[in-house]
């Protein structure tokens, strides 16, 4: 949140009572609440699908482990874009080797278009399962609406629609009561872990990690900071630069406020597919439509229906995001004019990169590159990718030169160190585990 809108909110919420609180509250949330809920896209439903479906309850203990790591990541990024008042590739860009920005942004740019294929394909999918309409004709329809959100509407009728379609991630919540759990198993793996030390188990753990701390979310968190910025007025670099205590105070909210909601519907969809799915031998998920037809003759009509339509809400709040981290990315690294505040004539090499992205997204659904499989392997490529961007972010995070007295804190290094060894741990035990055969 800006420093004027967040010191606004400040005095808002001294004068009023609790109904006024909540309501300062629920403006205040922008950035880190649209991250967090476009983190549940339909590759991480089919991820987390997979997950009760295959273990059970085996890793919900898995949530509480990647909330605060998850938080801490995305507290950092937001950080460095309110301080510098630039976006990370352009931080990378200034102070860093031509070579190592180049590597970043091409990490991005591959993880987060084939994720975006995989998205479009499970929207597809899933309208073809509701209405029975052909795939190619919703996947056409599908990659228009993404596209056309992104491009042709200005920033703030942009970020309402986005925050209109996180309402979409409630469709889980609704899954989970519609067909309740075990509650006491549920509690119990929850808060105690259980480990297994089988390929299995540690290839979905890489893709839970994969989807949760994925590296769009790195990049799209703050490209918005600077968008909220530039949309309070503060249109030049040394207008946007420097962060005061209540800004950070309010970012934080949004931040904590976004993750929280990302990992209450990551429990919600591997509690309801352990409980149904799982019960019932059904461990084969390897998309998140698979899952909204298999719990149809185990939860019933009404579940499949919201689980199917939850996926066509989430990706429409995905793709876009998946597009438009890669082109803040790209553009940054060539110094091209970027910004969802600008129009299409504006910025047309930062438009062209979303156009360019989302159509290579769309073509994989067409060449024999099955995207409905590829959900779940693109979380495990995330938590592949994932690890170098991270030991650059806590780079950054840490480097006084750029950061000044906004350092990251004890709080901060403690999860963003965590974060970044576990997922190099992972993804390591992961490549070791499928090169043994194990």
């Amino acid at each position: 949140m800006p420093a004027s809108k967040a010191q606004q909110a400040e005095k808002e919420l001294r004068r009023r009572g609790l109904f006024g609180k909540v309501k300062v509250y629920l403006k205040s949330l922008g950035p880190g609440l649209i991250t967090g809920a476009s983190d549940d896209d339909p590759s991480g439903i089919g991820t987390y699908s997979q997950t009760g479906a295959q273990l059970g309850y085996a890793q919900l203990w898995t949530v509480l482990f990647t909330f605060p790591l998850m938080a801490g990541i995305q507290e950092i990024c937001a950080r460095i874009a309110l301080h510098t008042g630039d976006g990370l590739a352009e931080v990378i860009r200034k102070h860093y080797p031509k070579p190592v920005l180049y590597f970043c942004v091409s990490l991005l740019f591959v993880a987060n278009t084939i994720n975006l294929g995989a998205d479009l394909g499970a929207m597809a999918a899933s309208g073809e399962l509701i209405l029975g309409l052909p795939f190619h004709a919703w996947l056409v329809a599908m990659t228009l609406i993404s596209a056309a959100l992104e491009i042709f509407m200005n920033y703030k009728q942009y970020a309402r629609v986005l925050r209109f379609l996180t309402l979409s991630l409630l469709a889980y919540v609704l899954v989970v009561l519609v067909s309740p759990p075990d509650w006491r198993q549920v509690l119990q793996t929850t808060f105690i872990p259980t480990v297994q030390f089988n390929k299995d188990y540690l290839l979905n753990l890489v893709a839970i990690l994969g989807t949760t701390i994925s590296p769009y979310l790195f990049f799209w968190q703050a490209s918005q900071e600077i968008e909220e910025k530039i949309d309070s007025g503060k249109k030049t670099l040394p207008a946007r630069k420097g962060v005061s205590k209540v800004e950070l105070k309010w970012m934080r909210t949004d931040v904590i406020s976004g993750m929280c909601f990302s990992s209450m519907v990551m429990w919600c969809i591997v509690a309801t597919t352990a409980s149904t799915l799982f019960p019932q031998g059904i461990i084969n998920i390897d998309s998140a439509p698979k899952a909204a037809e298999a719990l149809r003759p185990v939860a019933g009509n009404f579940a499949y229906l919201v689980f199917a339509i939850g996926i066509i809400g989430t990706g429409l709040l995905a793709v876009p995001i998946l597009a438009g981290s890669a082109a803040y990315a790209v553009a940054e690294t060539f110094r091209l004019r970027e910004g969802l505040y600008l129009r299409l004539r504006q910025a047309p090499g930062f438009y062209g990169v979303i156009a360019f992205s989302t159509l290579i997204g769309f073509t994989l659904n067409l060449f024999g590159i099955n995207p409905i499989k590829a959900l779940y392997y693109t979380a495990v490529l995330n938590g592949i990718v994932a690890p170098p961007l991270l030991l650059m972010i806590m780079l950054i995070g840490n480097n006084p030169k750029i950061m000044r007295d906004r350092v990251n804190g004890p709080i901060s290094n403690t999860l963003g160190w965590i974060t970044t060894i576990a997922m190099m741990v992972a993804a390591v035990a992961l490549l070791l585990s499928l090169s043994s055969g194990q």
